[in-house]
This record gives C-alpha cells, sequence and structure tokens, in this order.
C-alpha cells in the first residue's frame, strides 16, 4: 500500500521552498499588526481567539473559512469572528518565495464590547462583528484595505485606534460583501488535532487530481473510517466526498474561466472521471452546469 506524507503530519506548504525571513509584528493596545511572506510557518489550518482582519497583497490560491472553500487572488480582504477556523493556500509560487503576502489586523471582542456600553457611536461595529462568525469577504475593497493597514502599521495610540475604527466604520457600511461559511463552525484549541486536520487538507489540496481514498486517510491516521468521516466533518464542514468535490470543482472554475479547454477535458483535468458525475456535482455546488458557469463568466469577464 502506498505511503502517504500525511502519516508524516504534511505541512501546509511545499517542502522544497524556504520561508522568506522578513516578517513584521507589533501590538499597540488591543490591535496586533502582523504581515508576512509565503511560504510561512503560520499559513496552517488554525483558529484564535481574536477576530481577524486578513488582506491578501501577492499570490493567488484557495481559501478555506469555516466550511468554505474558495479563490483568492491579490487584493482579497476577509474579516473572520473569534475560533472560526481559516487557511490560505497559495499556488504557483516562486521557488523563493513571496516577501509580502499577508497583511493582519487582529483585535479583541471584549474591549469592543465594553466601550460600546458607554460610547453609542461603537455599537454601529456590532453587527459588523456578529456576520463575522460566518466569515466575510469584501468585494472590490483591496487597494482602500491597503492603504488603512499602512496607516495602522504606521501609527500608533489613539491616533492609530483612529485609523482602525475608521476602517472598521467603512467595513460595517458596506453592502458589498459576502458571508463565507454556512456553519459558524469552531475548531479545536490542542495541537495534535489541528496537525491532522492540516495534514489531511494539505494532501487533498495537493493531490485533488489523483484517486483520493478515505479509507486509505484514515489508515494513515490510526482511525477507522467511521471515526475518521466524523473527524473530518466536526473539524470542516463537509464530508470527506464533498470536501473533495468542491476542491475540484472551484479548480474546474479556474479553468473554465481562463482556458478554453472542452468541459470533458476540464472534468478528467481536476480528478473527476465521469463527466455525468462532474456536471451533477457542479451544479450542486454552483448552481449552474459547466458550460452556462464559462458562459455567465465570459459575460463577466470578457472584452
Amino acid at each position: 500500500m502506498e505511503v502517504l506524507p500525511i502519516a508524516r503530519g504534511v505541512e501546509t506548504q511545499r517542502p522544497h521552498a524556504k520561508p522568506p525571513v522578513i516578517e513584521r509584528e507589533n501590538y499597540d493596545g488591543i490591535i496586533h499588526y502582523l504581515e508576512h511572506g509565503y511560504p510561512n510557518p503560520r499559513v496552517r489550518w488554525h483558529c484564535h481567539d481574536e477576530y481577524e482582519l486578513h488582506l491578501i497583497v501577492s499570490t493567488s490560491g484557495r481559501l478555506f473559512v469555516g466550511d468554505y472553500i474558495g479563490e483568492f487572488s491579490p487584493g482579497h480582504l476577509v474579516l473572520t469572528g473569534p475560533r472560526l477556523p481559516h487557511n490560505w493556500i497559495s499556488s504557483s509560487v516562486p521557488e523563493e518565495g513571496v516577501v509580502l503576502r499577508d497583511m493582519i489586523l487582529q483585535f479583541a471582542h471584549d474591549p469592543l464590547e465594553q466601550a460600546a456600553k458607554s460610547i453609542p457611536e461603537l455599537r454601529e461595529l456590532l453587527p459588523l462583528l456578529e456576520r463575522s462568525t460566518y466569515g466575510i469577504e469584501f468585494l472590490d475593497f483591496g487597494a482602500e484595505a491597503e492603504a488603512y493597514f499602512l496607516r495602522i502599521r504606521g501609527s500608533h495610540g489613539a491616533e492609530r485606534f483612529a485609523h482602525f475604527l475608521q476602517f472598521m466604520c467603512q467595513l460595517a457600511r458596506s453592502s458589498n460583501y459576502r458571508l463565507l461559511s454556512n456553519a459558524t463552525i469552531r475548531s479545536f484549541d490542542d495541537e495534535a488535532t489541528l496537525a491532522k486536520v492540516n495534514a489531511v487538507l494539505s494532501y487533498i489540496t495537493e493531490n485533488y487530481r489523483d484517486p483520493i481514498s478515505a479509507e486509505v486517510l484514515a489508515e494513515q491516521m490510526g482511525m477507522s473510517l467511521s471515526k475518521f468521516s466524523r473527524f473530518f466533518r466536526k473539524t470542516t464542514g463537509n464530508s470527506f466526498t464533498d470536501f473533495v468535490s468542491r476542491i475540484r470543482i472551484n479548480k474546474a472554475c479556474q479553468l473554465l474561466m481562463n482556458t478554453d479547454q472542452y468541459v470533458t477535458n476540464v472534468c478528467y483535468d481536476v480528478g473527476f472521471h465521469n463527466v455525468a458525475n462532474f456536471n451533477r456535482r457542479f451544479l450542486q455546488v454552483k448552481g449552474v452546469t459547466p458550460k452556462e458557469f464559462r458562459r455567465q463568466s465570459d459575460g463577466r469577464f470578457g472584452a
């Protein structure tokens, strides 16, 4: 039987790439600013008690927020709520990696909630924070968001907090957003469980074109199939089969938008082995057939 790398605890990034050295991190009051490149040890399926505003400034790839699986590119801005698991995995990264991929703001709930009790103006932010339990992607806000990140990074004290509030106010008033996760999943605290989740997600993401067996993965993790299935659904919000299908369909969407491959070729290229099943699963996930998806994409993105 093939020995999978999952048995050794697969990392979320390519093992031959070396992480860039530069990383910046600073705290000031309730606001934690962080930026880093890719690959980086911080890039993994994880969660924390703080809210997180996460801006991608370089590379494209796949994001995982709760039970949501989607694509990201530069300018991608997401707010995740406390304990909502998330990860961004880049693809087509140069061998030397990239020095700056992520700009991040983390902040706690209690200080804002307590302040809102005595400062009525801050109550405007509370509905935004409530929505973030599902993960919020803000659309067409990347350039403006980066300017806010830079102002917050370059200031401190009351000035920094003022920039932060102005940023949050803009997001709270925006109607150009979408909620990501269908469920308010809360992940585990222990590193051993998070490492197992990372190993599984990384293996699927890297090998989606090949046959992927839940039975083999369960054996590699020392679990029965039924225990593995329960573990996978509890930690990702998806059944194993649905998760693999969604990974493949997301890749199919890229190919349908960016190439002129026949739908049949796309089907096999992303790991499906039956065109009828591919069409059925695509319709379930996207609400349209692959051909209709391409037609709509041409109308939206074409010249």
